[in-house]
């Protein structure tokens, strides 16, 4: 999806108007892959704008940097501070999708990484469905990938690393060229992982089942964890479970989540109808219960939400 330009971007403490915001062309982190990023959004509600679990995904962004042995130069509280300042200077009252990044700078080249410069920078834009409003509406085609979801003892897929993505852009492009909405990429042990961006959940016999994250190389989802709320508030029975394709074949529903694509019905899986093709009724109301819950509509979810003052 196309960027919309805002005013400025955060760069290591400062808001750079957004057509200086560069890097040099030796960048590390531009050649070999050693960052850390952060999807987020923010939403307008009654309240003003506000952004979703803004803490919990800057944890997640320092723990993945923890992970890859990158020293950022900020804490939490300094990098939620920075987010909030960002939205506000940029005017992005009816919200916007954030995107922090901790990145190896300009100064040394090679493969140890220890001696590099550690950079972070935060932008946010205006950005749409990112799986369309017709697929949030009526349910997405999947396909399954060729390629495999990484091992989790080859790279580490707990952490939201830039260059772990290709593996990602890969199954994208493969499912785009062959007339598909999205990719589901499959465990080295032939199990279902996660898609190209986002958790997967299926509906089978009443309960709600996912594949438990940290078996199936999967990344530990913030809106898989609030979705799984929403479904046991509303008495829908979670289940961490391993699966393979043929039980989304199978299922009466299945959806993915994630930040950007929020929560979206998928209808066919490999040319297999889903369910009856249509947003099955649980799928239907925990999306209706998020959306809600992202606007600030849900009392008992008002905690999720870090409003700009």
């Amino acid at each position: 999806m196309p960027i919309t330009p805002t005013d400025t971007i955060w760069m290591d403490g400062e808001l750079v108007p957004w057509d200086q915001a560069t890097v040099h062309v030796l960048t590390h982190t531009l050649h070999y892959g050693t960052g850390v990023f952060e999807g987020i959004r923010a939403y307008p509600t009654s309240s003003g704008v506000a952004v979703f679990r803004l803490t919990e995904h800057i944890d997640r962004l320092l723990a993945s940097a923890k992970i890859l042995m990158l020293d950022c130069p900020y804490g939490s509280d300094e990098l939620v501070a920075a987010t909030k300042d960002l939205v506000r200077a940029n005017g992005l009252d009816q919200g916007c999708y954030i995107r922090p990044l901790i990145y190896l700078g300009y100064g040394e080249m090679g493969l140890n990484p220890l001696p590099c410069p550690v950079n972070v920078s935060i932008a946010a834009w205006p950005w749409g469905t990112y799986l369309g409003d017709d697929g949030v509406a009526n349910g997405i085609r999947l396909k399954v990938s060729s390629w495999q979801r990484h091992d989790p003892n080859a790279v580490p897929t707990a952490a939201k690393s830039t260059g772990m993505y290709l593996n990602s852009s890969l199954a994208k492009v493969e499912a785009l060229k062959a007339g598909y909405d999205e990719a589901l990429l499959l465990a080295p042990d032939g199990r279902v992982s996660e898609c190209s961006g986002e958790n997967i959940f299926i509906v089978s016999d009443g309960r709600l089942i996912t594949p438990p994250v940290s078996d199936a190389g999967a990344l530990a989802g913030i809106t898989l964890r609030s979705v799984e709320t929403i479904a046991g508030d509303l008495g829908v029975d979670v289940v961490h479970q391993a699966m393979v394709r043929t039980d989304l074949y199978t299922a009466d529903e299945a959806f993915l989540t994630g930040t950007a694509a929020e929560v979206v019905p998928i209808r066919e899986v490999d040319d297999r109808v889903v369910g009856d093709g249509r947003p099955g009724p649980v799928t239907t109301r925990i999306q209706q219960t998020y959306f809600a819950a992202v606007r600030g509509e849900v009392d008992r979810y008002k905690d999720w939400l870090e409003h700009v003052e």
